[in-house]
């Protein structure tokens, strides 16, 4: 990449705005990503842009030039950069605009779908789960279809589940198959058990308060009751513990999902440049492509590196 992530924070920093890193490199405004918008807006302003807003594009159409025809003023270029992001939160003005665009052009597009979305339990998981809304613990999520696992906190909501886990999960989720979770992850309840010297339902109930938060460690017995003391039901419990397998009735949708995964077929375009390849001058950049980053400020990277891309070019 010709746009690194350091290139991006040396900008940040230089606009003293404060940063946190998590773990895998997640970076994270301390204040607010208002200060990442500012930013924005100041290096635009210094390098004149002209930002027109209330102006919506009623048509674009290409003959010499691409013209642009909005509500306030009709615009001619030799390029035209498509810069409008995917579907993920409505309620600011996400739209379809930018996948309607690269169709109007003949350019290919992958299926959109929310991506880094709560997820939704189905009707009888929420009734068994869903009151749990607010407690959270960390655990392991994978899909057979994926050879990634995320280790982070999994948070109950009203409707299904979300956090951090969930919402990495969600990316490579079919809407198929089943999600496994691993509620204590690195633990061997069952020598835990042994090495105290009891090994009954009042010992298996003690632990499983100590390993989880307690609200869920009540509730998993309640459905998963401890039938026998054996060590084939001790060694069943925990098994079930490992690799509980939830199959969510969908997401939260595009309302709630931090990004949108698929879009304009990056076939389509030229990798170092971000150019159409059936149509020259027209650029496409950022959440519009079909690129999807994991959470933690890989998207916005993925929109710094390809703008910047685009922007060389022109």
């Amino acid at each position: 990449a010709r746009y690194t992530p350091a290139d991006f924070i040396s900008l940040v920093e230089r606009h003293h705005i404060p940063y946190h890193e998590k773990k895998l490199g997640q970076l994270f405004c301390d204040r607010s990503a208002h200060d990442i918008s500012g930013m924005l807006e100041q290096e635009c302003h210094g390098a004149g842009v002209a930002i027109q807003t209330n102006a919506n594009v009623r048509e674009v159409r290409k003959g010499d030039d691409f013209v642009v025809q909005t509500e306030a003023a009709v615009f001619h270029a030799p390029c035209l950069v498509v810069a409008t992001g995917g579907l993920s939160v409505p309620k600011i003005g996400a739209t379809s605009f930018g996948y309607e665009l690269a169709r109007q052009f003949g350019l290919s597009i992958q299926a959109p779908r929310p991506a880094l979305v709560p997820l939704v339990f189905a009707e009888s998981e929420r009734k068994q789960w869903c009151d749990l809304a607010g407690v959270s613990t960390e655990v392991v999520a994978s899909v057979q279809s994926s050879r990634l696992a995320f280790r982070e906190q999994m948070l109950f909501t009203h409707r299904g589940i979300s956090g951090p886990v969930i919402l990495q999960i969600s990316s490579y989720w079919n809407g198929q198959e089943p999600i496994s979770l691993d509620l204590v992850p690195d633990r061997d309840l069952a020598a835990e058990l042994r090495s105290r010297g009891h090994r009954d339902a009042a010992s298996w109930k003690a632990l499983l308060r100590e390993v989880l938060p307690r609200r869920l460690a009540d509730r998993w017995l309640e459905v998963h009751p401890l039938v026998f003391n054996s060590d084939l039901a001790f060694a069943e419990a925990e098994r079930q513990l490992h690799g509980w397998k939830v199959l969510p009735e969908g997401t939260e949708g595009y309302g709630k999902a931090e990004v949108t995964a698929g879009g304009v077929d990056t076939g389509e375009l030229s990798a170092k440049t971000m150019e159409s390849m059936k149509i020259p001058g027209l650029f496409l950049i950022g959440e519009v492509v079909d690129v999807t980053g994991q959470l933690g400020g890989f998207n916005f990277q993925w929109a710094w590196a390809s703008g910047f891309c685009a922007g060389q070019a022109l």
